[in-house]
């Protein structure tokens, strides 16, 4: 960004004033009000409607009583009084219905307006049909906008083409007062719509904020999973090699019987610990559960410890150096459970006398990982990808590869007896 399209924050926001605290006390007060307003009428609809009817009906009777109407009626007018009250209760009592019926409300005023200007009486009540019009233009089409001007148009014109002197007075008056009406319903409604537009736009962003976390804990949990299976599988692969070796020893030799033990109880505790902690995180959704780091590749030489005591003789062969460009955090975990898993896969399903050899070469653009071991048997029938059990975990193995861009192979080794797990994993800035 350029220094001159920095923009400097408002002088009140640095203070720490609010987005509220900006606005004029008179703007305020007057939205405050509307706003207590509006909450009142949809509360009590029945309330609000009842005080306007009731308020343009008084003036229409005041009108009718103080003789006001004559100020605007014609020289020559042929209407008696009686029905010029009747004329101005028929123009403000059905404004009652003005929200709820408001077409109906115009279709019942046009012809009282018809009378109104037929006789020359003009009463100023006439102009309570731009309500329910400005209703129209508020809910309804534009086409029924278009009918509802008609209605209100036409007796007045017919008036006119009646009484030739009443196109200055009366007719251009209400047609003006239509247009204003009119344009005032539309910039109203336009208004209420983007505000509609927006406060469902809000509604929508935070639907999908609160899907996305969904999506993201549903992912979560899926790799919690793969990690429960890679420790439960692994931890008691090494517990039941511990066993089976502490079996024999204590025939023969009871000092390495009790260090078998020892190893037993470690790698339990170790796996209980473990458990623990992923099933509570599968049980607390809060933001601030603990969180223990992940395994890295120093953490390999001890997991191949473990292996050995378990009874799997393990050697392990680095060829290459890190590069300054070392693998993430991400890409270390997935080569470590992927030797776990391997390791385990050897521990269950191998027979014979076994051993395996891990090795890891680093190139400039890549690292390559490569478990073998010497196992016979049909045991390892299980690990091919027919069986759907192991196949869980050589699945669970590639989709750790194809997550950074790796591939990974699994199968008998064509040479000799025994079993290759080939694991490519590109380094962190390596893009194909």
């Amino acid at each position: 960004m350029r220094s001159d399209q920095v923009s400097t924050p408002p002088r009140d926001l640095d203070r720490g004033r609010g987005p509220e605290d900006t606005v004029p006390p008179l703007t305020r007060i007057i939205r405050d009000a509307l706003d207590r307003l509006r909450a009142f009428d949809r509360r009590r609809p029945r309330v609000w409607n009842t005080a306007v009817t009731g308020f343009w009906t008084v003036a229409a009777v005041l009108d009718y009583t103080s003789g006001g109407w004559r100020h605007t009626a014609h020289e020559d007018v042929t209407a008696p009084e009686f029905l010029v009250l009747l004329m101005s209760l028929g123009f403000s009592l059905p404004l009652l219905w003005r929200r709820t019926h408001p077409l109906a409300v115009v279709l019942l005023m046009t012809p009282i307006s018809l009378v109104n200007v037929w006789t020359g009486a003009v009463v100023q009540a006439s102009l309570l049909q731009l309500i329910p019009v400005f209703q129209i233009v508020l809910r309804f089409s534009f086409r029924t906008v278009a009918a509802a001007a008609l209605l209100f148009v036409a007796p007045v014109l017919s008036g006119g083409f009646r009484i030739p002197s009443s196109w200055g007075q009366e007719v251009v008056s209400y047609v003006w007062g239509l247009v204003f009406v009119v344009l005032l319903g539309i910039a109203v409604r336009t208004r209420r719509e983007y505000t509609e537009a927006l406060v469902e736009r809000a509604h929508r962003l935070e639907r999908e904020r609160d899907q996305q976390a969904r999506l993201a804990a549903a992912a979560e949990r899926t790799r919690i999973a793969r990690e429960m299976h890679d420790i439960i599988g692994h931890n008691l692969s090494v517990i039941t090699g511990l066993a089976d070796g502490g079996a024999y020893a204590a025939r023969k030799n009871p000092e390495r019987a009790g260090q078998a033990l020892d190893a037993i109880g470690t790698t339990s505790r170790q796996a209980l610990s473990e458990l623990r902690r992923l099933l509570g995180v599968l049980r607390d959704d809060h933001p601030d559960a603990e969180r223990t780091p992940q395994p890295t590749l120093d953490e390999l030489t001890p997991l191949i410890e473990r292996v050995r005591r378990a009874g799997l003789p393990v050697d392990l062969e680095l060829h290459g150096e890190p590069t300054a460009r070392s693998l993430t955090p991400g890409r270390q975990l997935t080569v470590y459970r992927v030797i776990q898993e391997a390791l385990t896969n050897t521990l269950k399903h191998a027979t014979g006398p076994t051993s395996a050899t891990v090795t890891l070469t680093y190139s400039r653009t890549h690292l390559d990982a490569r478990i073998t071991d010497t196992g016979t048997g049909a045991g390892r029938a299980a690990e091919t990808e027919e069986a759907p059990l192991a196949a869980q975990g050589i699945m669970g193995m590639r989709e750790r590869a194809a997550l950074y861009d790796g591939t990974l192979e699994a199968g008998p080794l064509p040479e000799h007896p025994g079993w290759r797990v080939q694991l490519r994993l590109p380094l962190e800035d390596t893009h194909q």
